[in-house]
């Protein structure tokens, strides 16, 4: 008979790995790497390093080359991400055949989950726009332009894909004041384009402040080259949530639309025969009426058969 021996770890690291590789009831927030290939361009390093200043301080950057291609080999991708606990990544590289190239994707188990291709038409920096930016660590508010987006199978999982990297630390509640920046992505015509704008609160004479949006940057026109998506089992398993994380229900409590809560009685049959109703000084009988009727109740003869 053979013993296994259970070896603790003695070490920091070691223990960060083992609780990393637990499985955890509920998600820490994303964390987002970038990885520069074996030869890249000033634009693609560029994107590279706003994208992790947008991302901070969920993100982290690998600032020497890696001969990657992760739509061959997808084992060194998921070794960064093991290393850095990463569930996000962007990949970018240079070459006469995909020039100005990035690779967006996700992982499920420290696994490739999705992964989408897009080469870079446009590019303008964000230091290249004057005016002030948002704070670091400011959760921004995504919106989606395009039918696309709604009607093809692709487009639903991208739409996914960059909602899931950009959303940032989940949150209950949000001040208004803290709305300060928003990502409008638009698909037309087979593009995608990203803007990042800064939300600016005026005044309009009311409560309500009127909005104004100000360019930041960075802004990027992309189109799609390559993709690698989940299969829908692999998908619908990714996104399983634990029944310890799904709130417990309560018997005879609801919630209306309007977040109003609701809750229901039971009782007992009532007996409405001895339910004491209000007695009212227009319905009492009088003590003259009383006696009268009692009278006539007396001297109505009793009829024979």
């Amino acid at each position: 008979m053979v013993m296994q021996r259970i070896v603790k770890p003695k070490t920091q690291r070691g223990k960060r790995f083992l609780q990393s590789r637990e499985p955890k009831i509920h998600e820490n927030t994303k964390t987002a790497t970038f990885v520069k290939g074996g030869n890249t361009s000033e634009t693609i390093s560029q994107i590279l390093k706003e994208l992790h200043i947008l991302k901070k301080p969920n993100s982290v950057t690998y600032k020497r080359r890696n001969i990657l291609r992760p739509f061959e080999d997808e084992t060194p991708l998921e070794y960064f991400a093991q290393k850095s606990d990463s569930a996000l990544f962007m990949f970018g590289s240079h070459s006469k055949k995909r020039p100005h190239n990035i690779v967006v994707g996700r992982m499920f188990d420290y696994h490739v989950l999705d992964m989408v291709e897009f080469g870079v038409e446009k590019f303008q920096s964000m230091f290249d726009i004057k005016g002030s930016k948002c704070a670091v660590g400011t959760k921004p508010c995504i919106m989606f332009a395009g039918d696309i987006f709604d009607q093809d199978g692709e487009y639903k999982r991208i739409k996914n894909l960059f909602l899931d990297f950009f959303r940032g630390t989940l949150v209950e509640q949000i001040r208004l004041a803290g709305l300060e920046h928003v990502v409008i992505i638009t698909a037309i015509e087979g593009k995608i384009y990203i803007r990042n704008y800064r939300i600016l609160m005026k005044k309009s004479g009311s409560r309500t402040p009127r909005i104004e949006l100000e360019d930041m940057g960075p802004s990027l026109d992309l189109t799609v080259r390559r993709t690698k998506l989940a299969s829908n089992d692999l998908y619908k398993r990714a996104l399983k949530v634990p029944k310890t994380a799904k709130p417990k229900k309560t018997k005879n409590i609801s919630q209306d639309p309007f977040g109003s809560k609701l809750g229901r009685i039971h009782m007992q049959k009532q007996d409405l025969s001895k339910l004491q109703t209000r007695k009212l000084k227009g319905l009492k009988r009088k003590r003259g009426e009383e006696v009268n009727t009692a009278k006539s109740k007396k001297s109505k003869p009793s009829e024979t058969v």
